[in-house]
């Protein structure tokens, strides 16, 4: 019965109003795929990490763990991305006789560009909920106070005003608002919890940089000592 009197007071609302609750309604569909889609991507990313690490610290040669990961390319993310990028630019160098320096500068700057670019991906998308959050409460409560407004023109267009002729009219406008809410509240909590998986992950992307480019420090200059 509620739903019905929902329904009904939408109908009956003005052209505005039924507008602006089409559209609350089209940010709060938007905003719950992109937090289903986004909740699924990193719990593969934080997964995949943990499973990647594992396996670098298995004691695999660095030179198979690459091998493992050209293999397969077009499927590998998150850390095994920033390991095979690091160590292909680190093997390109060492290859051309490169300084040490340059070569430990190299793979840094290689692993950094893929680390952005996957934080990049992993936060696509994401600021449309914080947008969300904002501004649909505003955009419910601008519903609002049309409707409100309407139904006083229409209760000082009457002859003889009571509850019952306002009353229908009000309730039409406070539909904008707590569909608003409705949207506005899930995108907010969703957003500060997308964004702290990110930032967790983007710390583990920094540690796992640091103690693959120490690894790589000690392996350069120990050859070049060797030399």
């Amino acid at each position: 019965m509620a739903a019905m009197n929902v329904l009904d007071l939408f109908l009956k609302s003005s052209l505005l109003v039924q507008l602006i609750i089409l559209l609350l309604i089209l940010f709060s569909i938007v905003s719950w795929a992109i937090i289903i889609h986004k909740t699924r991507l990193l719990n593969v990313a934080h997964r995949d990490a943990d499973v990647f690490e594992d396996k670098f610290w298995s004691g695999k040669e660095l030179a198979q763990l690459y091998q493992e990961s050209d293999a397969r390319y077009d499927r590998i993310a998150g850390s095994e991305q920033i390991f095979h990028s690091g160590f292909k630019a680190f093997s390109r160098l060492h290859r051309a006789n490169s300084r040490p320096e340059a070569i430990i500068d190299g793979a840094c700057s290689a692993m950094r560009i893929a680390m952005n670019r996957e934080l990049e991906m992993l936060e696509t998308h994401i600021p449309f909920l914080g947008t969300v959050g904002s501004i649909s409460p505003y955009i419910g409560l601008f519903g609002t106070v049309w409707g409100i407004m309407n139904a006083f023109i229409a209760l000082g267009a009457a002859k003889q005003a009571t509850l019952q002729m306002v009353a229908p009219g009000i309730a039409e406008a406070l539909i904008a608002t707590a569909i608003g809410l409705f949207a506005a509240i899930p995108a907010v909590m969703a957003y500060n919890r997308l964004n702290l998986r990110v930032n967790k992950l983007e710390q583990n992307y920094d540690n796992f940089m640091e103690e693959f480019t120490a690894i790589l420090h000690r392996q350069v200059f120990a050859r070049a000592e060797n030399q």
